[in-house]
Protein backbone atom coordinates (compact mmCIF):
# COMPACT_ATOMS: atom_id res chain seq x y z
CA UNK A 1 0.00 0.00 0.00
CA UNK A 2 1.34 3.54 -0.96
CA UNK A 3 1.67 6.02 1.57
CA UNK A 4 0.50 9.48 1.31
CA UNK A 5 3.71 10.73 0.13
CA UNK A 6 6.64 8.29 -1.11
CA UNK A 7 9.81 8.16 0.02
CA UNK A 8 12.91 9.24 -2.64
CA UNK A 9 14.63 6.53 -3.46
CA UNK A 10 17.24 7.85 -5.26
CA UNK A 11 17.46 11.38 -3.39
CA UNK A 12 15.84 13.22 -6.63
CA UNK A 13 13.45 15.30 -5.60
CA UNK A 14 11.26 16.65 -8.53
CA UNK A 15 11.89 20.30 -7.59
CA UNK A 16 15.84 19.84 -7.24
CA UNK A 17 17.58 22.15 -9.79
CA UNK A 18 20.05 20.38 -12.08
CA UNK A 19 21.81 21.46 -15.04
CA UNK A 20 19.78 19.24 -17.50
CA UNK A 21 17.14 19.75 -20.58
CA UNK A 22 14.08 17.91 -20.89
CA UNK A 23 13.45 17.16 -24.28
CA UNK A 24 10.06 15.26 -23.82
CA UNK A 25 7.70 13.29 -21.36
CA UNK A 26 4.75 10.81 -21.51
CA UNK A 27 2.40 11.00 -18.30
CA UNK A 28 0.00 7.93 -17.72
CA UNK A 29 -2.66 9.00 -15.67
CA UNK A 30 -5.45 7.42 -13.45
CA UNK A 31 -8.44 9.13 -12.94
CA UNK A 32 -9.88 10.40 -9.52
CA UNK A 33 -12.23 10.01 -7.30
CA UNK A 34 -14.87 8.14 -8.59
CA UNK A 35 -18.76 6.41 -7.86
CA UNK A 36 -18.25 2.70 -7.11
CA UNK A 37 -17.50 0.15 -9.73
CA UNK A 38 -20.09 -2.00 -8.10
CA UNK A 39 -22.68 -0.60 -9.79
CA UNK A 40 -21.63 0.22 -13.31
CA UNK A 41 -21.13 3.35 -15.40
CA UNK A 42 -18.82 4.91 -12.61
CA UNK A 43 -18.15 8.07 -13.09
CA UNK A 44 -15.80 10.62 -12.14
CA UNK A 45 -16.93 13.17 -9.08
CA UNK A 46 -16.60 16.62 -8.70
CA UNK A 47 -13.88 15.80 -6.48
CA UNK A 48 -11.94 13.27 -8.98
CA UNK A 49 -12.24 15.68 -11.57
CA UNK A 50 -10.55 18.41 -9.40
CA UNK A 51 -7.57 16.12 -8.65
CA UNK A 52 -7.00 15.68 -11.99
CA UNK A 53 -6.84 18.81 -12.75
CA UNK A 54 -4.57 19.54 -9.86
CA UNK A 55 -2.28 17.23 -11.08
CA UNK A 56 -2.49 19.06 -14.28
CA UNK A 57 -1.69 22.19 -12.89
CA UNK A 58 1.18 20.57 -11.32
CA UNK A 59 2.71 19.00 -14.35
CA UNK A 60 2.24 22.81 -15.96
CA UNK A 61 4.08 23.97 -13.35
CA UNK A 62 7.14 21.04 -13.71
CA UNK A 63 7.24 21.06 -17.98
CA UNK A 64 6.00 24.38 -19.25
CA UNK A 65 6.04 27.12 -17.41
CA UNK A 66 9.38 29.44 -17.96
CA UNK A 67 10.44 29.76 -14.29
CA UNK A 68 11.04 25.53 -13.81
CA UNK A 69 14.28 24.47 -14.28
CA UNK A 70 12.54 21.35 -15.52
CA UNK A 71 10.29 23.08 -18.53
CA UNK A 72 10.70 21.15 -21.87
CA UNK A 73 12.84 22.71 -24.51
CA UNK A 74 10.89 25.60 -26.55
CA UNK A 75 7.11 23.94 -25.41
CA UNK A 76 4.81 26.67 -25.75
CA UNK A 77 3.72 28.43 -21.98
CA UNK A 78 0.64 30.02 -22.95
CA UNK A 79 -0.83 28.79 -25.83
CA UNK A 80 -1.71 25.57 -27.12
CA UNK A 81 0.21 24.01 -29.73
CA UNK A 82 -1.67 21.10 -31.11
CA UNK A 83 1.86 19.77 -32.82
CA UNK A 84 3.36 19.56 -28.99
CA UNK A 85 0.45 17.69 -27.04
CA UNK A 86 -0.58 14.49 -27.68
CA UNK A 87 -3.15 12.93 -25.60
CA UNK A 88 -5.59 9.53 -25.87
CA UNK A 89 -7.72 7.58 -23.88
CA UNK A 90 -10.23 4.95 -24.17
CA UNK A 91 -13.52 5.87 -24.85
CA UNK A 92 -15.32 5.59 -21.70
CA UNK A 93 -16.40 8.75 -20.20
CA UNK A 94 -14.58 8.56 -16.84
CA UNK A 95 -10.75 7.74 -18.53
CA UNK A 96 -11.78 10.30 -21.15
CA UNK A 97 -12.81 13.22 -18.33
CA UNK A 98 -9.78 12.28 -16.50
CA UNK A 99 -7.68 13.41 -19.38
CA UNK A 100 -9.63 16.32 -19.94
CA UNK A 101 -9.06 17.75 -16.41
CA UNK A 102 -5.59 16.96 -16.86
CA UNK A 103 -5.35 19.01 -19.86
CA UNK A 104 -7.79 21.70 -18.43
CA UNK A 105 -4.78 22.18 -15.55
CA UNK A 106 -1.99 22.06 -18.12
CA UNK A 107 -3.69 24.41 -20.74
CA UNK A 108 -5.75 26.49 -18.74
CA UNK A 109 -7.75 29.39 -19.84
CA UNK A 110 -5.83 32.20 -22.17
CA UNK A 111 -6.90 34.85 -19.83
CA UNK A 112 -5.75 33.20 -16.56
CA UNK A 113 -2.28 32.64 -17.79
CA UNK A 114 -2.28 36.38 -20.08
CA UNK A 115 -4.88 38.35 -21.06
CA UNK A 116 -2.45 39.83 -23.15
CA UNK A 117 -2.65 37.62 -25.61
CA UNK A 118 -6.33 36.00 -24.49
CA UNK A 119 -7.81 38.17 -26.70
CA UNK A 120 -7.98 39.45 -30.62
CA UNK A 121 -8.56 43.01 -31.63
CA UNK A 122 -11.33 43.05 -34.65
CA UNK A 123 -11.17 45.36 -37.60
CA UNK A 124 -13.93 47.59 -36.20
CA UNK A 125 -11.37 47.70 -33.32
CA UNK A 126 -13.33 45.53 -31.00
CA UNK A 127 -11.50 42.90 -29.10
CA UNK A 128 -12.60 39.29 -29.00
CA UNK A 129 -12.11 36.70 -26.35
CA UNK A 130 -13.06 32.84 -26.56
CA UNK A 131 -15.46 31.81 -24.46
CA UNK A 132 -14.79 30.79 -21.04
CA UNK A 133 -12.59 33.40 -20.16
CA UNK A 134 -10.06 32.06 -23.17
CA UNK A 135 -10.61 28.27 -22.79
CA UNK A 136 -8.11 26.16 -24.76
CA UNK A 137 -9.65 23.10 -26.61
CA UNK A 138 -7.20 20.76 -26.38
CA UNK A 139 -7.09 17.76 -28.57
CA UNK A 140 -8.12 14.38 -27.19
CA UNK A 141 -7.95 11.33 -29.01
CA UNK A 142 -10.74 8.53 -27.86
CA UNK A 143 -10.24 5.16 -28.59
CA UNK A 144 -13.11 2.45 -28.82
CA UNK A 145 -13.03 -0.32 -27.56
CA UNK A 146 -13.13 -1.71 -30.70
CA UNK A 147 -10.02 0.00 -32.46
CA UNK A 148 -6.60 -1.81 -32.51
CA UNK A 149 -5.71 1.29 -30.86
CA UNK A 150 -7.56 0.22 -28.24
CA UNK A 151 -4.75 -2.47 -27.03
CA UNK A 152 -2.41 0.38 -25.89
CA UNK A 153 -3.73 1.60 -22.82
CA UNK A 154 -6.07 -1.44 -21.91
CA UNK A 155 -4.32 -4.01 -23.63
CA UNK A 156 -6.07 -6.55 -21.00
CA UNK A 157 -9.54 -6.10 -22.17
CA UNK A 158 -11.10 -8.63 -24.78
CA UNK A 159 -7.98 -10.43 -24.31
CA UNK A 160 -8.63 -13.92 -23.22
CA UNK A 161 -5.28 -15.16 -21.95
CA UNK A 162 -5.37 -12.41 -19.48
CA UNK A 163 -8.96 -13.51 -18.29
CA UNK A 164 -7.27 -16.82 -17.65
CA UNK A 165 -3.60 -16.23 -16.44
CA UNK A 166 -5.38 -13.84 -13.92
CA UNK A 167 -7.98 -15.99 -13.16
CA UNK A 168 -5.22 -19.03 -11.97
CA UNK A 169 -3.95 -16.55 -9.16
CA UNK A 170 -7.30 -18.41 -6.81
CA UNK A 171 -5.46 -21.74 -7.31
CA UNK A 172 -2.30 -20.02 -5.82
CA UNK A 173 -1.40 -21.10 -1.77
CA UNK A 174 -1.37 -17.28 -1.25
CA UNK A 175 -4.72 -16.41 -2.29
CA UNK A 176 -6.39 -19.55 -0.28
CA UNK A 177 -4.36 -18.90 2.59
CA UNK A 178 -5.89 -15.32 2.78
CA UNK A 179 -9.05 -16.80 1.77
CA UNK A 180 -9.21 -18.63 4.83
CA UNK A 181 -7.22 -16.42 7.23
CA UNK A 182 -9.68 -13.67 6.27
CA UNK A 183 -13.02 -15.32 6.40
CA UNK A 184 -14.39 -14.42 9.46
CA UNK A 185 -13.17 -11.08 9.08
CA UNK A 186 -15.50 -10.68 5.74
CA UNK A 187 -17.95 -11.91 7.32
CA UNK A 188 -18.54 -9.47 9.85
CA UNK A 189 -18.82 -6.57 7.58
CA UNK A 190 -22.13 -7.88 6.29
CA UNK A 191 -24.36 -5.50 8.37
CA UNK A 192 -22.12 -2.86 6.74
CA UNK A 193 -23.14 -4.07 2.98
CA UNK A 194 -26.27 -5.66 3.30
CA UNK A 195 -28.13 -3.54 1.63
CA UNK A 196 -26.31 -3.79 -1.69
CA UNK A 197 -28.78 -5.61 -3.69
CA UNK A 198 -26.49 -8.55 -4.27
CA UNK A 199 -25.30 -9.34 -1.00
CA UNK A 200 -27.42 -11.82 0.10
CA UNK A 201 -25.57 -13.19 3.22
CA UNK A 202 -22.16 -13.32 5.13
CA UNK A 203 -20.84 -15.82 2.76
CA UNK A 204 -20.96 -13.46 -0.32
CA UNK A 205 -18.22 -11.45 1.31
CA UNK A 206 -14.84 -13.09 1.01
CA UNK A 207 -11.03 -12.10 0.17
CA UNK A 208 -12.04 -13.96 -3.72
CA UNK A 209 -14.21 -10.43 -3.69
CA UNK A 210 -11.64 -7.79 -1.63
CA UNK A 211 -11.61 -4.62 -4.06
CA UNK A 212 -15.14 -4.68 -4.75
CA UNK A 213 -16.24 -4.69 -0.79
CA UNK A 214 -13.02 -1.92 -0.23
CA UNK A 215 -14.20 0.15 -3.02
CA UNK A 216 -17.98 -0.54 -1.65
CA UNK A 217 -16.92 0.61 1.42
CA UNK A 218 -14.24 3.39 0.59
CA UNK A 219 -16.87 5.39 -1.43
CA UNK A 220 -19.39 5.09 1.00
CA UNK A 221 -17.35 6.41 3.91
CA UNK A 222 -16.56 9.55 1.92
CA UNK A 223 -19.83 10.64 -0.02
CA UNK A 224 -22.82 9.02 2.09
CA UNK A 225 -22.81 10.14 5.56
CA UNK A 226 -26.00 7.99 6.60
CA UNK A 227 -24.21 4.74 5.16
CA UNK A 228 -23.20 2.06 7.87
CA UNK A 229 -19.74 2.55 6.27
CA UNK A 230 -19.36 5.09 8.31
CA UNK A 231 -19.04 2.81 11.47
CA UNK A 232 -15.78 1.38 9.40
CA UNK A 233 -12.92 1.93 11.78
CA UNK A 234 -9.27 3.44 10.33
CA UNK A 235 -7.87 0.32 10.99
CA UNK A 236 -10.63 -1.56 9.46
CA UNK A 237 -10.59 0.35 6.15
CA UNK A 238 -6.79 0.28 6.66
CA UNK A 239 -7.11 -3.83 6.36
CA UNK A 240 -9.61 -3.99 3.67
CA UNK A 241 -7.31 -1.79 1.34
CA UNK A 242 -3.88 -3.89 1.82
CA UNK A 243 -6.05 -6.93 1.29
CA UNK A 244 -7.26 -5.71 -1.76
CA UNK A 245 -3.97 -4.49 -2.90
CA UNK A 246 -2.88 -8.13 -2.59
CA UNK A 247 -5.28 -9.45 -4.78
CA UNK A 248 -5.12 -7.01 -7.25
CA UNK A 249 -1.66 -7.33 -7.57
CA UNK A 250 -1.58 -10.87 -7.66
CA UNK A 251 -4.18 -10.98 -10.50
CA UNK A 252 -2.02 -8.54 -12.57
CA UNK A 253 1.36 -9.63 -12.81
CA UNK A 254 3.33 -13.52 -11.89
CA UNK A 255 6.92 -13.33 -12.77
CA UNK A 256 6.59 -16.95 -13.98
CA UNK A 257 3.33 -16.05 -15.73
CA UNK A 258 3.77 -12.84 -18.64
CA UNK A 259 0.09 -13.36 -19.57
CA UNK A 260 -0.73 -11.45 -16.43
CA UNK A 261 0.28 -8.29 -17.10
CA UNK A 262 -0.14 -8.30 -20.70
CA UNK A 263 -1.39 -4.59 -20.46
CA UNK A 264 1.65 -3.72 -18.87
CA UNK A 265 3.30 -5.03 -22.19
CA UNK A 266 0.90 -2.91 -24.35
CA UNK A 267 1.66 -0.09 -22.42
CA UNK A 268 5.42 -0.58 -22.87
CA UNK A 269 5.30 -0.03 -26.39
CA UNK A 270 2.87 2.72 -26.50
CA UNK A 271 5.45 5.13 -24.05
CA UNK A 272 8.16 3.84 -26.09
CA UNK A 273 6.60 4.82 -29.04
CA UNK A 274 4.88 7.96 -27.84
CA UNK A 275 8.96 8.44 -26.32
CA UNK A 276 10.22 7.73 -30.00
CA UNK A 277 8.17 10.28 -31.82
CA UNK A 278 9.95 12.82 -29.79
CA UNK A 279 13.15 11.58 -31.12
CA UNK A 280 12.50 11.17 -34.46
CA UNK A 281 10.61 14.42 -34.71
CA UNK A 282 13.67 16.27 -32.97
CA UNK A 283 11.54 17.37 -30.37
CA UNK A 284 8.48 18.67 -32.29
CA UNK A 285 6.81 16.08 -30.25
CA UNK A 286 6.70 17.46 -26.66
CA UNK A 287 4.35 15.66 -23.77
CA UNK A 288 2.30 12.86 -24.36
CA UNK A 289 -0.73 11.86 -21.98
CA UNK A 290 -2.66 8.22 -21.71
CA UNK A 291 -5.16 7.97 -19.56
CA UNK A 292 -5.79 4.78 -17.98
CA UNK A 293 -6.25 2.05 -15.17
CA UNK A 294 -4.65 1.09 -11.96
CA UNK A 295 -4.38 -2.14 -13.04
CA UNK A 296 -2.41 -1.44 -15.75
CA UNK A 297 0.04 0.66 -12.62
CA UNK A 298 0.50 -2.90 -11.03
CA UNK A 299 1.08 -4.57 -13.90
CA UNK A 300 3.82 -2.36 -15.17
CA UNK A 301 5.19 -2.27 -11.18
CA UNK A 302 5.89 -5.58 -11.52
CA UNK A 303 6.89 -6.20 -15.20
CA UNK A 304 9.66 -3.43 -14.63
CA UNK A 305 10.71 -5.09 -10.88
CA UNK A 306 9.68 -1.38 -9.53
CA UNK A 307 8.74 -3.76 -6.39
CA UNK A 308 12.54 -5.10 -5.91
CA UNK A 309 12.47 -1.37 -5.14
CA UNK A 310 9.81 -0.72 -2.74
CA UNK A 311 7.32 -2.57 -1.48
CA UNK A 312 5.12 0.18 -1.94
CA UNK A 313 5.02 -0.84 -5.73
CA UNK A 314 3.01 -4.05 -4.24
CA UNK A 315 0.34 -1.70 -3.48
CA UNK A 316 -2.83 0.22 -5.47
CA UNK A 317 -1.66 3.51 -6.63
CA UNK A 318 -4.07 6.10 -4.85
CA UNK A 319 -6.67 8.31 -7.20
CA UNK A 320 -5.18 10.56 -10.13
CA UNK A 321 -1.48 8.82 -9.43
CA UNK A 322 0.93 9.63 -12.63
CA UNK A 323 3.71 7.87 -14.29
CA UNK A 324 6.10 10.08 -15.67
CA UNK A 325 9.05 8.74 -18.43
CA UNK A 326 11.37 12.17 -18.74
CA UNK A 327 13.56 12.12 -21.97
CA UNK A 328 16.40 14.86 -21.27
CA UNK A 329 19.88 15.50 -21.19
CA UNK A 330 21.90 15.89 -17.80
CA UNK A 331 23.42 19.24 -19.30
CA UNK A 332 21.78 22.58 -20.51
CA UNK A 333 21.16 22.80 -24.39
CA UNK A 334 19.19 24.75 -26.93
CA UNK A 335 18.63 22.60 -29.51
CA UNK A 336 17.61 18.60 -29.82
CA UNK A 337 20.70 16.29 -29.52
CA UNK A 338 22.11 13.65 -30.89
CA UNK A 339 20.61 10.16 -29.42
CA UNK A 340 23.72 8.89 -27.68
CA UNK A 341 23.31 11.60 -25.60
CA UNK A 342 19.61 11.30 -24.78
CA UNK A 343 18.35 9.26 -21.61
CA UNK A 344 15.20 8.60 -20.03
CA UNK A 345 14.05 9.22 -16.32
CA UNK A 346 10.84 6.98 -14.55
CA UNK A 347 9.02 9.20 -11.60
CA UNK A 348 5.84 7.92 -10.08
CA UNK A 349 3.73 10.40 -8.11
CA UNK A 350 1.22 8.56 -5.92
CA UNK A 351 -2.25 10.53 -5.97
CA UNK A 352 -2.60 14.47 -5.50
CA UNK A 353 -0.36 15.03 -2.18
CA UNK A 354 2.42 12.52 -3.42
CA UNK A 355 5.72 14.36 -3.98
CA UNK A 356 7.56 13.37 -7.22
CA UNK A 357 9.92 10.96 -7.42
CA UNK A 358 12.65 9.18 -9.77
CA UNK A 359 12.55 5.22 -9.27
CA UNK A 360 15.55 2.73 -10.82
CA UNK A 361 13.50 1.09 -13.43
CA UNK A 362 14.61 -3.00 -14.59
CA UNK A 363 16.91 -3.77 -11.37
CA UNK A 364 19.53 -1.45 -12.53
CA UNK A 365 19.60 0.86 -9.43
CA UNK A 366 20.21 3.61 -11.82
CA UNK A 367 18.58 7.05 -11.60
CA UNK A 368 18.09 7.19 -15.22
CA UNK A 369 19.17 5.13 -17.88
CA UNK A 370 20.34 5.92 -21.74
CA UNK A 371 17.53 6.52 -24.58
CA UNK A 372 19.41 3.16 -26.08
CA UNK A 373 19.23 0.71 -22.63
CA UNK A 374 16.00 2.10 -22.06
CA UNK A 375 14.72 1.48 -25.57
CA UNK A 376 16.22 -2.01 -25.47
CA UNK A 377 14.76 -2.59 -21.96
CA UNK A 378 11.36 -1.57 -22.99
CA UNK A 379 11.23 -3.61 -26.19
CA UNK A 380 12.33 -6.56 -24.20
CA UNK A 381 9.28 -6.44 -22.24
CA UNK A 382 6.74 -4.86 -25.26
CA UNK A 383 4.10 -6.15 -27.05
CA UNK A 384 4.87 -4.02 -29.92
CA UNK A 385 2.29 -4.63 -32.68
CA UNK A 386 -1.55 -5.69 -32.68
CA UNK A 387 -0.72 -8.64 -34.95
CA UNK A 388 0.92 -9.99 -31.74
CA UNK A 389 -1.38 -8.96 -29.40
CA UNK A 390 -3.86 -10.63 -31.60
CA UNK A 391 -1.87 -13.73 -31.32
CA UNK A 392 -0.91 -14.14 -27.75
CA UNK A 393 -4.30 -13.12 -26.70
CA UNK A 394 -5.73 -15.57 -28.82
CA UNK A 395 -8.66 -12.73 -29.29
CA UNK A 396 -11.42 -12.90 -31.19
CA UNK A 397 -11.34 -8.99 -31.50
CA UNK A 398 -13.04 -7.63 -35.19
CA UNK A 399 -9.57 -6.30 -35.99
CA UNK A 400 -7.89 -9.61 -35.60
CA UNK A 401 -9.39 -10.92 -38.29
CA UNK A 402 -6.75 -8.84 -40.53
CA UNK A 403 -3.91 -11.43 -39.63
CA UNK A 404 -5.33 -14.05 -40.41
CA UNK A 405 -2.17 -14.05 -42.84
CA UNK A 406 0.27 -13.43 -40.21
CA UNK A 407 3.10 -13.65 -42.57
CA UNK A 408 1.73 -11.81 -45.19
CA UNK A 409 0.79 -8.82 -42.74
CA UNK A 410 4.02 -8.99 -40.66
CA UNK A 411 6.23 -8.86 -43.71
CA UNK A 412 4.46 -5.40 -44.64
CA UNK A 413 4.59 -3.98 -41.35
CA UNK A 414 8.46 -4.77 -41.15
CA UNK A 415 9.15 -3.45 -44.51
CA UNK A 416 7.43 0.32 -43.61
CA UNK A 417 8.23 0.59 -40.48
CA UNK A 418 11.90 1.35 -39.82
CA UNK A 419 12.37 4.48 -41.41
CA UNK A 420 9.85 6.22 -38.55
CA UNK A 421 12.03 4.52 -36.02
CA UNK A 422 14.94 5.95 -34.31
CA UNK A 423 18.22 3.75 -34.57
CA UNK A 424 17.28 2.66 -30.55
CA UNK A 425 13.91 1.41 -31.41
CA UNK A 426 14.14 0.05 -35.40
CA UNK A 427 12.67 -3.23 -36.42
CA UNK A 428 11.54 -3.63 -32.81
CA UNK A 429 8.50 -2.08 -32.00
CA UNK A 430 7.96 -0.89 -35.11
CA UNK A 431 4.75 -1.52 -36.01
CA UNK A 432 3.48 0.73 -33.36
CA UNK A 433 4.69 3.77 -35.52
CA UNK A 434 2.51 2.36 -38.41
CA UNK A 435 -0.38 1.09 -36.72
CA UNK A 436 -2.66 3.72 -38.33
CA UNK A 437 -2.00 1.18 -41.78
CA UNK A 438 -3.27 -1.97 -40.26
CA UNK A 439 -6.07 -0.51 -37.93
CA UNK A 440 -7.26 0.49 -41.55
CA UNK A 441 -6.73 -2.90 -42.67
CA UNK A 442 -8.31 -3.95 -39.74
CA UNK A 443 -11.66 -1.81 -39.85
CA UNK A 444 -11.92 -3.17 -43.45
CA UNK A 445 -11.98 -6.42 -42.27
CA UNK A 446 -14.18 -5.89 -39.30
CA UNK A 447 -16.94 -4.26 -41.23
CA UNK A 448 -16.57 -6.82 -43.72
CA UNK A 449 -17.30 -8.98 -40.95
CA UNK A 450 -19.94 -6.94 -39.44
CA UNK A 451 -22.29 -7.07 -42.41
CA UNK A 452 -22.33 -10.74 -43.04
CA UNK A 453 -23.29 -10.86 -39.65
CA UNK A 454 -25.68 -8.45 -40.36
CA UNK A 455 -26.65 -10.24 -43.07
CA UNK A 456 -27.46 -13.30 -40.69
CA UNK A 457 -29.54 -11.39 -38.54
CA UNK A 458 -27.01 -11.93 -36.21
CA UNK A 459 -26.46 -8.90 -33.59
CA UNK A 460 -22.94 -7.66 -33.95
CA UNK A 461 -22.45 -8.45 -29.78
CA UNK A 462 -18.70 -6.81 -29.49
CA UNK A 463 -19.61 -3.61 -30.77
CA UNK A 464 -19.17 -0.72 -28.56
CA UNK A 465 -20.57 -3.91 -26.07
CA UNK A 466 -19.22 -2.43 -22.86
CA UNK A 467 -18.34 1.68 -22.98
CA UNK A 468 -18.84 1.92 -19.44
CA UNK A 469 -16.99 -1.08 -17.90
CA UNK A 470 -14.77 -1.81 -20.93
CA UNK A 471 -13.99 -5.92 -20.32
CA UNK A 472 -15.73 -7.86 -23.12
CA UNK A 473 -14.06 -10.44 -21.39
CA UNK A 474 -13.49 -9.52 -18.04
CA UNK A 475 -11.10 -10.54 -15.17
CA UNK A 476 -12.84 -8.30 -12.32
CA UNK A 477 -14.99 -6.41 -14.08
CA UNK A 478 -13.67 -3.51 -16.26
CA UNK A 479 -10.75 -1.86 -14.04
CA UNK A 480 -10.97 1.89 -13.53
Amino acid sequence: MFTTVAGTVLGLLAGGAMAETVHGVVVFSRHGDRTTKHYGAQQLTNLGASQNFQVGSDYRARYIEADSPHRILNISEFNYIPSQVYASAPNQGILLNTATAFLQGLYPPLVDLNSEIASQTLNNGSESTSPLNGYQYVTLQGVSSNSPDAIWIKGDDGCPAVTEASSSFETSTEFTTKLSSTKDFYKSLFPVLKSVYDIKSPSDLSYAKSYDIYDLINVARLHNASSPAQDISDDQLFQLRTLADSAEFGYNFNASQPARSIHAQTLSAAVLNQLNKTVTSEGKLKLSLLAGSYDAFLAFFGLTDLTSVSPNFYGLPGYASTMVFELYTPETTTSFPAEDALRVRFLFKNGTTGSLDAFPLFGTKADSLSWNEFASQMSKRAIGTAEEWCSVCASTAGFCAAYANRDGVAAAGAGSAKGAMSNAVAGVVGAVVTLGVVGIVGLVVFLFVSRRRKAGNKSVVMMMADEKSVRSVSTGAGKV
